[in-house]
């Protein structure tokens, strides 16, 4: 079964089996709700302990309460800090046990003469979108990235020669080389997300998943997955929070949606996520065509040249 996204790209539901895995297993991913993140960063420590990436700054950046300022070689899981001039809304918690605040309650402030939150965090945890369509797969020539049978892309560590091509294709700016010298773990070589393919592999759920203590990063069957979201967000929506929404849940956007997505309390921009994401080589078989046209017309005119000299 296959889905047509925007721009005619065409391609499978299911991507591992498109990259030619054989009946694989349903596919795997996170759903994130930034409605239950606490900003606890307890999801960027374990995923540093686990896939042994370094220390990369302790400093405070001066953006709120963030000292990794984004995703990058070094920063497989970030958590992002927002604030926002808007009123806190009491937010149902997910196991329906009462109500709880909008994330980061501990943290907002209370206005005494009006008796409410002046503003409140919004605070979410990004991550690789383990894209159906995948652009670093599309420009990797040496075959170092893979499409694993859970159809989450994964960097092969000893085959990447560390060209970057996958860098700048990535529409989201996940993926990065890492920077050092002989002593920096895996230095020179592109870094992302595996989705912890090792840990499920032997039966664990991924290192920020099992940290998480709120539950925020969930982890499990991609379908089901978007059937708790689409619950999730009803029922947030029933509750008066309008601005609920899931982002790159939707198969059919630029990038055939993500092996991971997010429930939002705002428009993407304000986390800082592109609104409208494409995978950056849709364009490019129409662009091989052209290129091709062109290159006939020019041989067709040199030979026509060189025939009418002989004359």
């Amino acid at each position: 079964m296959s889905v047509r996204a925007s721009g005619g790209l065409l391609g499978p539901l299911n991507p591992a089996r498109g990259a030619g895995w054989q009946d694989p297993p349903p596919r795997k991913g996170f759903f994130t709700d930034t409605s239950l993140c606490i900003g606890c960063k307890a999801c960027e420590v374990a995923c540093k302990e686990w896939n042994r990436i370094p220390e990369d700054g302790l400093a405070m950046l001066g953006t709120s309460y963030d000292n990794t300022g984004g995703l990058g070689a070094s920063t497989w899981r970030h958590v992002a800090f927002i604030e926002q001039r808007k009123p806190m809304r009491m937010l149902p918690v997910a196991n329906g046990m009462g109500d709880s605040p909008a994330s980061g309650a501990a943290s907002d402030v209370i206005n005494p003469a009006r008796g409410a939150a002046d503003f409140r965090w919004l605070m979410s945890s990004d991550v690789c979108k383990h894209c159906t369509h995948a652009a670093c797969l599309d420009v990797c020539p040496t075959g170092a990235l893979m499409r694993t049978e859970l159809g989450t892309v994964v960097v092969q560590e000893d085959i990447c020669n560390g060209c970057g091509y996958c860098v700048p294709a990535c529409p989201f700016g996940v993926i990065e080389r890492r920077e050092g010298d002989r002593t920096v773990h895996n230095a020179g070589v592109a870094q992302k997300c595996t989705l912890c393919y090792d840990r499920i592999g032997e039966g664990m759920t991924p290192a920020c998943a099992q940290a998480c203590p709120t539950e925020s990063i969930q982890f499990g069957d991609l379908e089901e997955l978007r059937e708790r979201a689409r619950e999730r967000v009803g029922t947030l929506r029933a509750a008066g929070v309008s601005d609920a929404r899931l982002y790159l849940d939707d198969q059919k956007d630029g990038i055939g949606g993500g092996g991971a997505f997010f429930l939002l309390l705002d428009e993407p921009e304000v986390y800082g996520l592109p609104p409208d994401p494409v995978v950056s080589t849709r364009e490019l078989p129409a662009m091989w065509r052209t290129a091709a046209v062109a290159g006939l017309g020019l041989l067709a005119g040199a030979a026509a040249a060189f025939a009418g000299r002989r004359r």
